[in-house]
């Protein structure tokens, strides 16, 4: 091979690649892409692969994470429906769904994403508590806890207006932390301890009446076993006089 042909094995390789870098773009598996014709959405491509496309201007590739991302809100008071200040932090995982209404409503910003998220699960979180007494969150009795309960509620008020509007799906929203206002804590513990008070002392006044029950049964039984021992010792000495007499 001469050197101009290798010169132009070498400039038709370039050419390939530069053809390749104008015509052509790949999607893994961890993107959704969205193309786009004279600025204006074309397709949206989610399946991994080599795909073609005109060359900029006329058309633009933008391409977006398609994987779960993490949220977690602030640690902040929230007032429950009798009006208790209570302290929740509040996590979620979401992903883009929709990268046309994504890009409209974000471009490509999942840091002005998160804002808008936490805006919304902090007004229906609010919203939620507000129906919910203070001791379906905090209470002696696990029973009367609704955790679950209540994270379902807040989910299924943040899913559709998050889809709808700006093209995310809220995969999972789970209480992260629990806490109370310092102003508030000492009664919460007080109120607590003396509810755990009341269910000791009646755990007690049953206790000390079911002890009377069995003194009194053995009194009675004592007494009664007494008198037939006298009774048989009565009976005794009345045999014992009739055989001397006789």
């Amino acid at each position: 091979m001469n050197r101009n042909q290798l010169n132009f094995l070498v400039g038709a390789v370039l050419l390939l690649i530069f053809a390749m870098m104008l015509f052509a773009f790949q999607v893994r598996r961890t993107e959704t892409a969205l193309v786009t014709t004279f600025g204006k959405p074309s397709r949206t491509i989610a399946d991994p692969g080599l795909y073609w496309k005109l060359p900029w201007p006329i058309q633009k590739v933008q391409k977006f994470d398609n994987r779960i991302q993490n949220f977690e809100g602030r640690f902040e008071e929230t007032l429950t429906q009798d009006g208790k200040n209570l302290m929740i932090l509040v996590y979620a995982g979401w992903k883009i769904t929709s990268p046309e209404l994504f890009r409209k409503s974000f471009n490509d910003s999942v840091t002005e994403a998160e804002k808008r998220i936490e805006d919304l699960i902090r007004s229906e979180k609010g919203a939620v508590v507000g129906t919910h007494p203070f001791s379906d969150f905090i209470s002696p009795d696990e029973k009367k806890l609704k955790f679950v309960e209540i994270e379902n509620q807040i989910l299924d008020h943040v899913r559709k207006p998050a889809s709808e509007k700006y093209g995310i799906e809220i995969v999972f929203l789970q209480i992260k932390k629990l806490g109370l206002p310092e102003s508030i804590t000492e009664k919460v513990f007080e109120r607590m301890k003396a509810e755990r008070q009341k269910f000791v002392d009646k755990l007690k006044a049953e206790g000390e009446g079911r002890a009377i029950d069995i003194r009194s049964e053995a009194d009675s039984e004592r007494i009664k076993t007494l008198a037939q021992a006298e009774a048989r010792v009565i009976e005794d000495r009345k045999s014992t006089r009739l055989n001397s007499s006789h």
